[in-house]
């Protein structure tokens, strides 16, 4: 390559060199054709040294483009891996829990702290029995398909998913993002009632698909302090919740009937003014020494509208709840019997 660059340069050195053999040659000019001829050589001679020089540069530079472009493949390769193995992780973790986890605002060691949250269990009234009616691969759809549609909703609304057990959903509001506990316990609410709707709405297609009883199911709700965070070992950690509000949640689902929603006061304490909410007496709670007010979730008031006569109201020193559509004529009769009764007491008490 050098020889085919400096061909040119080549021949006119040994064209310099013939002509200072030929003897006609000028003497008093042959020294100064010499010192230029040599001067040539060492000029050519540079100019090959840093063409070789830069050639040598050349070569590496190319080679470290090279290293580089495979390190950039390398890198891409790499990047899609852990993408793909992010996005396969996430099934595993609720949104906000894995947002919270790769974004670096949650460190992933032991550790929990005590929150107030509104918890959240469901599963499905006499699954055993439709478990037993059903081949394994339809029961395996029938369950995945019932836990996709309860979790969609349950995104929808900006739920923390905690686990499924079997039939079970364990969910929570609260952590690791919180809106306030009324707007969390309102939030809760408001899914468990758009489920229950998603429920009625599938029974038909259920049906179509061989299931002979519909699923329902039984939803408990309840509003207190928990403990949250990672729990296990360092080699194996869930992010889950424990507490007395765990337990009361799990309780009052097992209390609830079949297509209902059972609450506990606190929580009916912050939705009363948006969901309409029926008593239910008391119930006894293992942990708990004093009976546990309950209350079932109704509806939205937004959903009931004027035609069903819902009358709520909740002060300090008086509350009425009362659904005029659900009451006969006599019942009507006989509580208005007891208001004015009360209203002339009051009035009379001055």
């Amino acid at each position: 390559m050098s020889y085919e660059l400096f061909q040119k340069e080549e021949a006119v050195v040994a064209a310099a060199r013939k002509r200072l053999d030929d003897e006609e040659v000028d003497p008093q000019d042959r020294d100064a054709y010499t010192a230029l001829l040599e001067s040539y050589q060492k000029l050519l001679k540079t100019t090959r040294r840093l063409v070789r020089f830069s050639d040598r540069n050349e070569a590496e530079l190319n080679a470290m483009a090279e290293k580089q472009r495979q390190a950039a493949e390398e890198v891409e390769r790499k990047n899609k891996e852990l993408e793909t193995l992010s996005n396969k992780l996430a099934k595993y973790l609720s949104p906000q829990v894995y947002e919270s986890i790769f974004s670096g605002k949650q460190e992933v060691k032991i550790a929990s702290q005590r929150k107030k949250l509104t918890v959240f269990f469901s599963d499905i009234a006499d699954f055993t029995e439709t478990a037993d009616k059903l081949e394994s691969e339809d029961l395996t759809h029938l369950l995945n398909q019932y836990l996709t549609e309860m979790s969609q909703v349950a995104l929808e609304y900006g739920a923390t998913i905690d686990k499924y057990v079997g039939d079970a959903i364990v969910i929570f509001f609260g952590d690791p993002e919180t809106r306030g506990v009324k707007k969390d316990a309102v939030a809760c609410v408001r899914m468990a009632i758009a489920m229950q709707k998603r429920m009625r709405a599938l029974e038909g297609l259920w049906r179509s698909s061989g299931v002979e009883q519909p699923l329902r199911c039984r939803i408990g709700i309840s509003t207190g302090y928990c403990t949250v965070g990672n729990f296990g070992s360092e080699d194996r950690m869930d992010y889950t919740i424990i507490g007395g509000g765990v337990n009361l949640a799990s309780r009052l689902e097992h209390a609830a009937t079949p297509g209902g929603v059972l609450i506990s006061y606190e929580t009916y304490a912050n939705v009363k003014d948006e969901v309409c909410c029926e008593p239910r007496g008391h119930l006894e709670v293992k942990g708990i020494a004093y009976p546990v007010a309950i209350y079932e979730a109704v509806d939205l008031y937004e959903n009931l509208g004027e035609d069903r006569h819902v009358i709520h109201e909740d002060h300090p020193c008086i509350r009425i709840d009362l659904d005029l559509e659900a009451m006969s004529a006599e019942e009507r009769r006989e509580v208005a019997a007891v208001l004015q009764r009360s209203l002339d007491r009051l009035t009379a008490a001055g």
